[in-house]
């Protein structure tokens, strides 16, 4: 389903990339476009309209976010980027500041809130407490980047394309996350069955994956490509209605033990938003990985006074 309108908060190097895919996957009809420093907005919004030949027709406009409402989806990308050396939770205090100001354009607004801004997981939970949108509408990206991270690297190492890999990252969008080694497979086959596969590849993909961020921003300052290629691609699910699985970051209450925390369990997403958690089976060891990332989580969260 080609959606009428949607937004995008913030036009830094993650909304453009953002904006590119949504258009050239033809998610829309009109594209809204805000950030905090209009003339941004609207040099991309005359950029990308100067490119309408070559995509699907829509038009980008670019607007306040208190013009978005109508929006049936609408993409936070919005606040102050990481530095090198700095982790996701270093950018809290002045991202929440940020959020809540958001949050206040956006009073009343009742479609789906896409959170893409780090740290992800904390804002997707504060962000959903300033809205007071039902926990289901409020989606952060959370490790389905990692997981695309995590499917490329298996693949390179053993010379298949990442689509036959099947394996998952869950928690934090960040250093605490859990791979769920015990049910990656490669097709059918569980990957320790893998001709070749070795145990110590383990911990050696895992802090790739882990330190890919940082690598690349040591190098040219942002990611943007590929998170922007994620969030499109979530939308067009969640648009469309394709009731996929995949590892978003949302409000947990009760799921895998965690409740009052937003992280990434392998989650069922639909037309309204998240449809339910899906349980699959992890290991003692993942659900002790698990519980420390919510831990992490929690003690962001509470260390925020807002």
């Amino acid at each position: 389903m080609i959606s009428g309108k949607i937004g995008i908060v913030g036009m830094g190097w993650v909304g453009a990339s953002t904006a590119i895919s949504i258009l050239h996957q033809g998610l829309c009809k009109k594209l809204l476009v805000a950030d905090i420093k209009h003339e941004i907005a609207e040099g991309e919004a005359m950029d990308l309209n100067h490119g309408s030949s070559f995509l699907p027709t829509a038009e980008t406009v670019a607007c306040k976010v208190s013009e978005m409402k109508d929006c049936a989806a609408i993409v936070i990308t919005a606040g102050r980027g990481g530095k090198p050396g700095e982790t996701r939770l270093d950018l809290l205090k002045e991202n929440i500041r940020i959020a809540k100001e958001i949050a206040g354009d956006l009073k009343g607004y009742s479609g789906l809130l896409i959170i893409v801004s780090n740290p992800v997981d904390v804002l997707t939970y504060y962000y959903q407490k300033f809205t007071g949108l039902p926990k289901e509408r409020v989606i952060g990206t959370g490790t389905m980047l990692d997981t695309a991270r995590l499917r490329e690297a298996i693949g390179r190492k053993i010379n298949i394309d990442p689509k036959s890999v099947h394996a998952h990252v869950i928690g934090e969008h960040g250093d605490s996350e859990v791979v769920l080694w015990s049910s990656a497979k490669i097709g059918t086959l569980p990957i320790k069955e893998w001709k070749d596969w070795e145990g110590t590849f383990h911990s050696e993909i895992a802090e790739k994956v882990k330190r890919a961020a940082q690598e690349i921003i040591r190098r040219k300052g942002a990611t943007n490509h590929a998170i922007g290629l994620v969030t499109a691609t979530l939308l067009k699910w969640l648009l469309r209605g394709d009731r996929r699985i995949t590892t978003v970051s949302s409000v947990l209450d009760g799921a895998y033990g965690l409740r009052d925390v937003a992280l990434s369990v392998p989650t069922l997403i639909g037309e309204k938003g998240i449809e339910g958690i899906i349980p699959v089976s992890i290991s003692e060891e993942e659900q002790t990985l698990l519980n420390y990332s919510a831990q992490v989580l929690k003690n962001a969260i509470e260390s925020v006074k807002v």
